[in-house]
């Protein structure tokens, strides 16, 4: 188990050094012993301790509640003090630090034990109540900007639908069979997105819930990775050049979780066609190595900025470069979770203006 780091901050070296051994006989690790504010500052930042013990009466510029004032700008490391002084004045003034405790010289070893062990709780449980607004507060904005994601992404093919389906009630009869057929296209489309917006937010909410299950059967890749690009090259309508690059050696049959690899390689494919213009090549590239299959996806679109390169895992994060190109900003957080829950890795690397090239290995499980 963790020892509780303390810091003492105390001039006068025998009272140091008996508090330092009461303390190392109960159990904690003392970080060091500071004799002025300034080296207790210095200490604090070095060491990063869980529990300051400072004396209020020390050596040099600054006295301990000044010390004290200063750590807690910096640093929010519970303090207690250690003090001859009981004057109203003096304690007016620690008690605008929010120390978690006091202890009066001379003490017992029994009341600085106690001391501190209140005060070590009492600054874990704090944590601990910071740590669930944080979550809280963060599923709030979560939930926020996925209202906001579904009604704006809804919009446009909900508009679709309704503006193809009032066309057809219209003028169906006067129209011919192939504009009937566009529009119904159209709707067909429209409602496409629709249920691929709704698989996403239902996995990544399976995810979050950690009940997205990994289950491996035996793959043939090839076959696989041919059918999902041939699926993606009939959806694109010829306006993108696919290309499927085999660097297998060996064969081609792969233990994995044939539903999250779909997710995976469609969710970066589509990506591919999405951000480049009409006409450049998207490659799947299949190859093997010591630590598994690895699955390489290259295309020539708008590229990544760098900055976003960092966020672009997260939920709902879209790159600044993305324009009026529509996206929910999930599907490379769904990838990440796929990747992870396959004990993989993923990476990329791109060049604005040029194109992206995404990455992802998988370990070949045992059958």
């Amino acid at each position: 188990m963790k020892k509780t780091k303390i810091l003492i901050v105390e001039d006068e070296t025998i009272i140091a050094m008996d508090i330092r051994s009461s303390l190392e006989s109960m159990g904690y690790h003392v970080v060091g012993i500071a004799t002025t504010g300034e080296s207790a500052i210095q200490k604090v930042k070095d060491s990063q301790p869980d529990l300051v013990l400072m004396d209020i009466n020390i050596r040099g510029e600054i006295d301990g509640i000044q010390t004290a004032e200063q750590i807690k700008i910096e640093r929010q490391t519970p303090i207690i003090y250690l003090t001859a002084h009981t004057d109203i004045a003096t304690l007016t003034r620690a008690k605008a630090t929010e120390p978690f405790g006091y202890i009066v010289k001379p003490f017992e070893e029994q009341d600085l034990y106690t001391t501190v062990e209140i005060a070590l709780s009492r600054a874990k449980a704090e944590a601990e109540v910071l740590n669930s607004l944080e979550k809280e507060k963060e599923i709030n904005e979560l939930k926020s900007r996925f209202v906001s994601m579904v009604s704006h992404e809804f919009r446009t093919p909900l508009s679709t639908i309704l503006f193809s389906a009032g066309l057809l009630e219209k003028y169906g009869e006067k129209w011919g069979k192939e504009k009937h057929l566009i529009h119904l296209r159209r709707i067909q489309t429209a409602v496409q997105q629709m249920t691929t917006l709704l698989e996403d937010v239902l996995l990544l909410g399976k995810a979050e819930a950690n009940r997205l299950e990994f289950k491996p059967i035996t793959l043939n890749i090839r076959d696989f990775c041919a059918d999902l690009m041939d699926e993606l090259q009939l959806i694109d309508n010829a306006q993108h050049q696919f290309v499927l690059s085999d660097r297998l050696t060996q064969s081609h049959e792969v233990f994995l979780d044939e539903r999250l690899l779909r997710i995976i390689l469609s969710n970066l494919l589509s990506n591919a066609i999405k951000y480049s213009k009409e006409g450049k090549e998207i490659e799947l590239e299949i190859s093997r190595d010591e630590q598994g299959i690895c699955f390489q996806v290259k295309d020539g679109g708008i590229g990544i900025p760098e900055a976003d390169r960092k966020h672009l895992f997260q939920m709902f994060h879209r790159a600044q470069n993305v324009g009026e190109i529509s996206g929910t900003g999930l599907g490379l957080a769904i990838v990440k979770r796929a990747v992870d829950l396959h004990k993989g890795e993923i990476s990329l690397e791109s060049q604005e203006g040029v194109g992206t090239i995404f990455r992802v290995r998988l370990p070949l499980n045992e059958q």
